[in-house]
């Protein structure tokens, strides 16, 4: 037999499981058969929102920008590019006019979808939960995620542009026959031919693995940060969910609840801008060094 007490802890902890579930889940349209044909449309929505975001302001600065004293958001902007063009110029080592403004682009673009964690996590859900229920609709399977970056699909397919970028730029600085010579003479290098042949599938072997690692340790490193950000601002709106103002703990949790909170959204900004940082620097090193010669 179960008490009262622990029956009420059950169903608390049901509750709380719940409403970890409903923010972890995403609002999906099934394409195809099986559970592997599904669009995260909210991750697609979100995702062109920070693209159509970043376009705006900055096209708009270049419009109006001026050659004299220039607006607050103009200098804001002039030091982005600044820093950034600084950055390839000390990193990258080959010729291309396309780096800069990829890394520009990397950069405001994966900034602005990790900010999507700063929102509060019940704001915008709590809203399309709302808006199904005007609608109608059951607002319990309302769900919606708004951090793309917390979204491995999304991750993953920054990364294999990176990868794709890579291999275009081999490409284009080296010429098809000495980037794939490359693949079987490097990092091995002999000068007999016999030598050549066999390190030939030892080098091979090196490259792939080398080729497969890097858009692998991009994804997880993004998305595992941004998850466990997302994860942590959920068990903070925790302390304080359904919870009654006539309760004694409410009242112990609150304080609790608001300096975590605090303290975890300023490091967070921190974090989300350091990660966005660290994609942009990846991905001008490895287009570095798909550019040189080994």
């Amino acid at each position: 037999m179960v008490s009262a007490d622990s029956t009420g802890t059950e169903a608390a902890s049901g509750d709380s499981t719940a409403y970890i579930q409903h923010h972890l889940q995403h609002l999906q349209w099934q394409v195809g058969e099986g559970s592997f044909m599904k669009i995260n449309v909210d991750s697609v929505l979100f995702s062109l929102l920070a693209c159509a975001v970043f376009l705006f302001f900055f096209l708009r600065t270049a419009r109006k920008a001026t050659a004299g004293v220039p607006g607050k958001f103009q200098t804001f902007v002039e030091m982005v590019v600044g820093f950034v063009d600084g950055l390839v110029r000390e990193t990258f080592h080959g010729r291309s006019k396309l780096i800069a403004p990829l890394a520009i682009t990397i950069f405001c673009v994966v900034f602005l979808m990790n900010f999507m964690d700063m929102i509060p996590v019940d704001w915008i859900p709590g809203a399309w939960m709302k808006a199904n229920e005007l609608a109608g609709h059951d607002p319990h399977h309302a769900y919606l995620r708004v951090v793309p970056t917390a979204d491995l699909n999304v991750t993953l397919g920054l990364s294999l542009m990176v990868f794709l970028l890579i291999q275009v730029f081999g490409v284009s600085h080296k010429g098809p026959g000495k980037f794939i010579g490359e693949a079987f003479t490097a990092p091995f290098h002999a000068e007999s031919l016999v030598m050549k042949i066999l390190l030939a599938p030892a080098n091979l072997l090196l490259r792939v693995i080398e080729e497969l690692v890097r858009p692998l340790s991009l994804t997880l490193r993004l998305f595992g940060n941004m998850y466990a950000g997302e994860l942590i601002f959920i068990l903070i709106a925790l302390m304080t969910w359904n919870a009654a103002f006539g309760s004694g703990l409410t009242w112990v949790l609150a304080p609790l609840q608001f300096i975590s909170g605090f303290v975890w959204t300023a490091f967070h900004v921190l974090v989300i801008t350091l990660q966005a940082f660290i994609f942009m620097m990846l991905t001008i090193v490895y287009l570095s060094m798909a550019a040189e010669s080994h």
